[in-house]
């Protein structure tokens, strides 16, 4: 239950729907296991798995949803060596050499014999909605995956507009500043040991890991004219994380103090509860945090002008 990674989101006139209506909407929209001749297909899934019955967790204002997603693995390799073989054939034995059209045609057949018998893989993605926030994070290491469940969540509810977290400072320029200047490191901040500087040229990116981050060899990079763009950071008594340029939250590791109360916490052996338990400890603890790392950022931007990326009312 304890999230890896977060893409966070900002969301604008929220839905007012209530548990109940919400558990009915995802219910709607309940994940069906693939059929022979599909792809891929993703629905909502009950987060405690087969110990659970309910869509939906609503914990002292934090929401808790799953996804399910799954899709057949055919590898390309795998049908372009069924093609130039049954091309081959074809050229052979009518002594002539197939068209580009031809060929598309039988890369298409080839693909929807394979498909049925391909290996199914699937993935679940788990949801936190605050409510009391208006935010939305989303356990994933991928935004393209983050985005897929949004718009799973949209198609659900009929409409959702949301947008990116934004701060007023982008991330790549405070990281920046905060390796450059430990005077502009907030007081309960923790720099951590992993960089990723980023040059303005085609000078390519640098990855240090278990390095010191004040060193002369980092401080030269950046005098250079790097820039960071992913850092690892703490926040003291929390959490530790991996912020990004684009304002995700990755490689999460909680504190042991907070996954100790949760050890402690009296289930009664019952994995509903204890799932419950520790989903609240959590999103309790990452509420605080993202607010703590907003204003490390300078607060939260109020210019949502840029719609590129609001999702609007679903269409039909």
């Amino acid at each position: 239950m304890w999230f890896k990674h977060l893409h966070l989101y900002r969301l604008h006139d929220a839905s007012s729907l209530d548990s109940t209506q919400l558990e009915t909407a995802l219910a709607a929209q309940a994940f069906r296991p693939l059929g022979g001749a599909e792809a891929r297909r993703i629905g909502w899934t009950t987060p405690a798995g087969r110990a659970g019955t309910q869509y939906l967790h609503e914990l002292q204002g934090h929401r808790l949803m799953t996804a399910l997603r799954q899709e057949r693995i055919l590898p390309a390799s795998v049908v372009r060596e069924e093609v130039d073989e049954r091309a081959a054939e074809i050229e052979a034995r009518e002594s002539r050499k197939l068209r580009r059209q031809e060929k598309q045609a039988i890369k298409e057949q080839v693909y929807e014999e394979l498909l049925p018998r391909a290996f199914v893989r699937s993935q679940k993605t788990d949801l936190w909605w605050d409510t009391r926030r208006n935010m939305i994070a989303i356990n994933t290491s991928s935004r393209k995956r983050a985005e897929e469940l949004l718009d799973l969540l949209r198609e659900s509810l009929g409409s959702l507009k949301v947008t990116p977290l934004a701060t007023q400072t982008l991330p790549i320029r405070a990281m920046t500043t905060w390796l450059t200047d430990p005077a502009a490191r907030p007081a309960d901040m923790l720099l951590g040991d992993q960089v990723e500087l980023k040059a303005k040229g085609d000078d390519g990116v640098l990855r240090a890991r278990q390095v010191d981050l004040d060193s002369d060899d980092i401080q030269r990079l950046l005098e250079s004219g790097r820039q960071a763009s992913k850092l690892a950071l703490g926040l003291e008594g929390r959490l530790r994380f991996v912020l990004h340029d684009d304002l995700a939250v990755k490689s999460l590791s909680f504190d042991d103090a907070l996954i100790e109360e949760a050890n402690q916490t009296d289930d009664g052996d019952d994995a509903m509860v204890r799932m419950e338990t520790d989903f609240l400890l959590m999103a309790q603890s990452l509420s605080d945090s993202v607010d703590r790392l907003i204003d490390w950022l300078g607060g939260e931007a109020t210019n949502h002008s840029s719609m590129d990326n609001v999702s609007l009312a679903a269409t039909s």
